[in-house]
């Protein structure tokens, strides 16, 4: 009987970063299956981060290993390659990835890497930067950019390339309301792409209970628990020890099932819109 072929393997991965004793990976193993939704919590230092570059071959586990599509990662030129090419990773601090003189040879610099003919890599850049919005600033150099509009370039950067799994550290981080929601329609919009996998850190636990098919709860570098949002969410120990609140609309339900306003029937609402439609109803 043939293998799953998962999208993204860890198998006991552990990494320490120089100078520190404490490991910010500590054999951690995961198996994650293509097209879902998954959300990473837990505390600074917790080890999302570590793990997701790790997952895109910027760091190489000391133990263990990670493999892509079923392969393990090869840290050669063309393996790396091969890597960057199937896991698109979006950094917290859009700083850290772009260095391009402008928005559009910014862009375009990932997939000319790829070996793309000249011709297509046009074509592709064009059509991100309209499904993005970034044709009123796609001439200006990315360093003056607002923080909310290079976070849109740095989505940009690897949605052009076409990943299986895009990797995002943050996405609504130190974005101002408008940037924020926007970020999160792209996301929303990206999550309908049949095959695409999304894993995304964030602290937000009202938005990663009601956006992710799964979440990753993480603590000192260890796996948690893993589970539906619902599992993961509705466990007050393990929330509490990964130094996270309850989800505000979960609260609220819990509240109005003990006052015995609603019923327990049914799925448990994931947004405050679904509450107040099970309310009214």
């Amino acid at each position: 009987m043939k293998e799953k072929d998962w999208a993204v393997e860890a198998e006991q991965v552990s990494y320490t970063y120089e100078g520190n004793d404490k490991k910010a990976l500590d054999s951690v193993s995961l198996k994650i299956d293509r097209g879902r939704k998954i959300a990473f919590m837990g505390g600074n230092g917790s080890g999302k981060s570590t793990l997701f570059l790790c997952m895109n071959g910027i760091l190489k586990p000391q133990k263990g290993r990670m493999l892509i599509g079923g392969k393990p990662v090869e840290y050669t030129r063309r393996g790396l390659l091969d890597v960057r090419r199937k896991v698109g990773i979006v950094f917290q601090e859009p700083d850290n990835q772009l260095f391009s003189a402008s928005v559009y040879q910014e862009i375009s610099f990932g997939i000319m890497n790829l070996g793309v003919e000249e011709e297509q890599v046009r074509r592709e850049v064009e059509q991100v930067i309209s499904e993005m919005g970034i044709t009123p600033f796609r001439d200006q150099p990315a360093h003056a950019l607002s923080g909310g509009q290079k976070k849109l370039v740095a989505v940009a950067d690897i949605l052009v390339m076409h990943p299986e799994v895009l990797v995002l550290d943050e996405p609504a981080a130190a974005l101002d309301p408008k940037h924020r929601k926007l970020v999160r329609s792209i996301v929303e919009r990206l999550s309908e792409k049949e095959g695409l996998t999304i894993l995304m850190a964030t602290h937000d636990v009202d938005y990663a209970y009601a956006w992710a098919d799964e979440i990753v709860l993480m603590h000192e570098g260890k796996v948690l628990m893993r589970g539906t949002p619902d599992e993961v969410c509705g466990d007050e120990d393990a929330m509490e020890q990964a130094n996270l609140e309850l989800p505000a609309v979960m609260r609220l339900y819990r509240r109005l099932l003990k006052a015995g306003i609603l019923s327990a029937k049914g799925d448990s609402p994931r947004t405050l819109e679904d509450l107040e439609r099970r309310i009214s109803e």
